[in-house]
């Protein structure tokens, strides 16, 4: 859809001024699944299985032992955070390389609708000369973003976000873990509604410390957020997802030449303008025709495909499934 250049639209307006990561947050929500208090006596050890939803853990007392496919075991202290934003499988333990039990089968008491208080490990374990270890203690929740996890946003995400030390970096998170352990400890009207909402935060200031932390590799979300130029061009395509956005005008938004954005975009990005761009709208489209009940051509000629087998085609070759599919689906 980069290559339509006949089309005759109003220029476009520079992108409000602000960092993209402050955007991003606005934009991202997270509707919360459910949430839990965490009270884990050594030795113990949980899985928690691949799903949609993402995942956080806050260590707020004592320290756990992190595992995953792809990094292995890490050990987190109090005060560190780990964000999943597509659910991958993990596990959390307090020493490496126990035998794990999954998530569903603990022992734990709803304090309300979707909030638990969660109880793990050997509460009459004896440890040498009688002395009884404190318990490690998280804060842990599965939640949803507003966005599909296969948005291209989303998917520049890396597989887990870890924010070390959140607590120093983030002077505000003792006061919000602080309300969270409220919310969760008094059975009040609302406490879900509340503690979703600060979850929301202590999520948003888990990405926001892992970007300061810069843990990450050059290219991809992480470089983006830390790109102004690119990060306008970002910000610019998700604000407005129908504009047929060309080369040159992504480039003058940048401003840049057409080479040079298109090689700088590609290098921080991992894909060509163009790719990002169909993938954008594509995704778009969906969210139309699955939640909005928009016609296929009506979705079409919004994202300005000059035929309705045009756009079927491009939206079957980036989402794999025809959108008479998804259309079906929801009727």
């Amino acid at each position: 859809m980069l290559d339509h250049s006949s089309r005759i639209l109003p220029p476009v307006p520079p992108p409000e001024e602000g960092d993209l990561l402050t955007r991003v947050l606005l934009g991202l929500r997270l509707d919360g699944v459910e949430y839990g208090r965490c009270v884990m006596q050594a030795p113990w050890a949980i899985a928690f299985p691949a799903q949609r939803d993402a995942r956080f853990h806050f260590v707020a007392r004592g320290g756990a032992w992190w595992w995953t496919a792809a990094e292995g075991w890490k050990h987190l202290d109090a005060g560190d955070a780990v964000l999943v934003p597509r659910g991958t499988l993990h596990i959390m333990a307090s020493a490496p390389d126990l035998p794990a039990v999954d998530i569903g089968e603990l022992e734990r008491t709803e304090v309300a609708e979707q909030l638990y208080l969660v109880r793990a490990g050997h509460r009459d374990a004896h440890p040498p000369h009688g002395e009884s270890p404190e318990p490690s203690v998280m804060f842990c929740g599965a939640m949803r973003f507003n966005l599909d996890p296969l948005h291209p946003l989303l998917a520049m995400m890396p597989q887990v976000m870890h924010a070390g030390d959140l607590v120093k970096r983030d002077p505000a998170v003792p006061a919000l873990l602080e309300a969270m352990e409220r919310e969760v400890s008094l059975d009040r009207i609302g406490a879900c509604g509340i503690l979703a909402r600060l979850a929301d935060v202590l999520a948003a200031s888990i990405i926001r410390a892992w970007v300061e932390c810069g843990c990450s590799d050059s290219t991809g979300w992480i470089a983006a957020l830390q790109c102004p130029k690119i990060g306008k061009v970002i910000a610019a395509i998700h604000a407005e997802p129908e504009r047929e956005w060309s080369v040159p005008v992504l480039a003058g938004i940048m401003g840049v030449s057409r080479s040079r954005f298109a090689q700088a975009f590609t290098r921080v990005v991992g894909e060509s303008p163009a790719r990002y761009v169909a993938k954008v709208k594509m995704f778009q489209a969906r969210a139309w025709i699955q939640h909005e009940g928009m016609r296929v051509t009506v979705a079409a000629d919004r994202l300005g495909y000059d035929s309705e087998a045009s756009f079927s085609r491009a939206f079957k070759r980036i989402m794999g499934t025809p959108p008479s599919a998804v259309r079906a689906r929801v009727a």
